[in-house]
């Protein structure tokens, strides 16, 4: 079991012991759904083609279609924050032939950032099995002549009108980890919305913009480098590629934790034979070490899960979100 796994178990220990009580009574992945597939399975992705979160879903499909017996097409349907991939698929028939992989905005915070939404994520969809979570990690500019995260916050308090901090764009799981960031430390750096966490790794390797929180996989080339710092990365626990430097909580904000994930969701109403067959087969290549190592060479880490300890996950992220988004008063039309 991974690391980011661990922390979801412990956070979600009573769904987990329920689900591998009915685990053990239950069919085999084989026989638990007799019929099924007998035709391709249509997978919406809200991602982009090309990113990191599309790469893994990649390396997951020709397994899949495998285990399966059956194709299962990628089909990208990006934008407005993942939901309108999602509004596909919870409008889609609850046969197990539609299937959506979502993030945590368009799962769990666009319900709070956005005044209306085109589905309802408890009500419309079955979560079916978490997939990966993404670290992200604070950078800065060595210009700054800043070493720790102790350092940043102390000069954001000192001098509030020299520091901004840069994210991967209004809404981003990037975004709510600055505004978490700066109620946290209580300090006021501005934060700069970018286009996706690449230009503002770049404007920070160009010391356009002092701080950013981008994900690792944008980082990671510059931090080896030396062209940025690293102060912190905002998981709960420290990452295998960067394992001397701390997480945001050990450098001083306790209890801090802001991991991007997604996972694979189905229409409400889905058959529970068919998710607990989905399910086994996607925790069976996350489990395998050839995947695993694929997802962490493109600055993922993989997060197999029980379909119950993923709901249970879901919920409690809208939540934890819903009230950062509050009170850092950040609305998205």
């Amino acid at each position: 079991m991974n690391r980011f796994t661990r922390t979801l178990a412990a956070l979600l220990a009573a769904g987990c012991a329920l689900a591998a009580h009915l685990q053990a009574h239950a069919q085999t992945p084989a026989t638990a759904a007799p019929g099924w597939p007998a035709k391709p399975i249509r997978l919406v992705v809200t991602f982009p083609p090309g990113g990191s979160s599309d790469a893994v879903v990649r390396m997951l499909v020709p397994r899949l279609s495998e285990k399966l017996g059956q194709q299962v097409v990628v089909d990208n349907r990006p934008g407005a924050g993942g939901n309108i991939g999602l509004d596909i698929v919870a409008k889609a028939p609850a046969d197990g032939y539609t299937l959506g992989v979502g993030a945590a905005g368009a799962l769990a915070a666009n319900s709070s950032l956005y005044a209306k939404m085109p589905f309802d994520v408890p009500k419309d969809f079955r979560p079916v099995a978490m997939l990966a979570g993404i670290p992200f990690v604070l950078i800065g500019n060595p210009a700054l002549g800043l070493k720790t995260q102790k350092e940043v916050v102390a000069l954001a308090k000192a001098q509030p009108a020299r520091l901004s901090i840069a994210h991967g764009g209004n809404g981003t799981a990037m975004h709510l980890s600055a505004a978490l960031f700066n109620q946290m430390a209580e300090t006021k750096v501005v934060e700069v919305p970018y286009k996706g966490s690449g230009p503002a790794a770049l404007d920070v390797l160009a010391n356009q913009v002092p701080l950013a929180v981008v994900d690792l996989t944008s980082a990671l080339p510059h931090i080896k480098a030396g062209k940025v710092v690293a102060y912190a990365v905002t998981s709960p626990q420290r990452l295998p590629t960067l394992p001397d430097v701390p997480t945001v909580s050990e450098a001083g904000l306790t209890g801090y934790d802001s991991t991007g994930w997604f996972g694979v969701v189905a229409p409400a109403g889905t058959p529970p034979a068919i998710v607990a067959r989905l399910n086994a087969e996607i925790n069976a290549a996350l489990n395998d070490p050839a995947i695993q190592a694929a997802m962490r060479n493109v600055g993922v880490e993989p997060a197999p899960s029980t379909a119950e300890a993923f709901d249970a996950y879901i919920k409690s992220e809208t939540v934890k979100w819903a009230k950062v988004i509050k009170t850092a008063n950040i609305k998205l039309d």
